[in-house]
């Protein structure tokens, strides 16, 4: 088991209240308890119970909404000498550590918060100082091995660092739990982001081959101008875009998409969907009423839908909508939802009546 004194969690700045609240309650429920030491807007909540690593085992990274990242934190350092700040985290390795203990990679990060930005120079030039002293060690192999655990090196100031454990298969594998997306010059719109990370966050490589496939069909609810009916397209879908707003006149040129001005919030096909995806700006508890209509009435198998979430009490609210969605569906459902870099005052959310596994 891995060794360790608590979970480090990355989060959206600003959102550390809803992560420790997520992390404080299913702790409880897994029978784990613990408590989140955090401050607002600092990218980060550290969680600690009696045994990091059975807390760690209870609390699965994808079961974690507002965890872009999930660690399992090994040592705090402070008062790092800036002319040597290798030794101290050696030594500590030293002592926490086996010797047969390997590396797959090294991270060296810092918090996404405006106030650990400065040190994104320090993190890189530091982490090229690093891993020539942790190979000689031993503690980190010639080649990166994505099987193996990564050691995260959290820099939290120029003399003030956490490390960290990163389990293969229970962590994020970006550096800060951020995959690196570009906006293409063809995109209608910024928010084809979000429907991008969505579908490389929530599903699998294996299951982004079983669910989209050449030919299948899917809507897009709220689709002006078309940011998602755009990615949809890409996956090979045919696409019903349903907006009383115009769409981008390039979008239409393919063959691919049908636009309906029609309410996206009233509308149903009338034959049953392989996908529908939803991010229109609605009271979440509407969102989540009706995304349960079309999995209970069979018009999809699969959708992503947003949820705008209220400025108080977002993980209360998280949680009841969800609660809600997967009751009024009335038919057993793989549900993940995930805040998503794109995101910004709302969660993504996956839903499917197909049986899966991420392996």
């Amino acid at each position: 088991m891995t060794p360790g004194d608590a979970l480090l969690c990355y989060c959206r700045a600003g959102f550390e209240p809803e992560l420790a609240a997520e992390l404080g309650e299913r702790a409880a429920v897994a029978g784990h308890p613990g408590y989140a030491r955090t401050q607002r807007n600092s990218g980060f909540v550290e969680f600690l119970g009696a045994e990091a690593g059975a807390l760690s085992q209870a609390l699965p990274f994808d079961s974690l909404i507002f965890a872009r990242q999930k660690l399992t934190r090994i040592s705090e350092l402070r008062g790092l000498d800036p002319k040597d700040r290798i030794t101290p985290i050696l030594r500590a390795l030293e002592t926490i550590l086996s010797n047969a203990y390997t590396f797959g990679d090294v991270w060296v990060e810092h918090p996404d918060s405006d106030e650990a930005k400065p040190l994104a120079g320090l993190a890189r030039s530091f982490g090229n100082a690093l891993r020539p002293a942790l190979r000689k060690r031993g503690w980190l192999t010639g080649v990166d091995d994505p099987r193996r655990a990564r050691l995260h090196v959290v820099f939290l100031a120029g003399d003030h660092v956490l490390l960290a454990i990163g389990e293969a298969g229970d962590s994020a594998p970006w550096p800060l739990g951020i995959p690196r997306l570009r906006m293409h010059a063809d995109a209608p719109s910024r928010s084809a982001l979000k429907l991008e990370e969505a579908l490389m966050v929530l599903l699998s490589e294996k299951e982004r081959e079983q669910l989209l496939r050449e030919g299948m069909r899917g809507a897009d609810l709220g689709a002006s101008p078309g940011g998602w009916s755009w990615v949809l397209t890409r996956q090979g879908l045919r696409v019903i875009s349903v907006d009383n707003g115009p769409l981008q006149e390039k979008l239409l040129e393919g063959g691919r998409v049908e636009h309906l001005r029609e309410d996206g919030f009233h509308w149903q096909p009338r034959a049953p969907l392989d996908w529908m995806v939803c991010d229109m700006v609605e009271q979440p508890r509407r969102v989540a009423e009706r995304m349960a209509t079309w999995l209970r009435e069979g018009w999809c198998r699969h959708t992503i839908f947003n949820l705008k979430l209220p400025m108080k009490k977002r993980w209360d609210e998280t949680r009841l909508c969800l609660d809600l969605f997967e009751r009024q569906a009335q038919k057993p459902l793989q549900v993940r939802a995930r805040q998503l870099y794109h995101d910004r005052e709302e969660i993504t959310v996956f839903a499917t009546v197909t049986p899966l596994s991420r392996r």
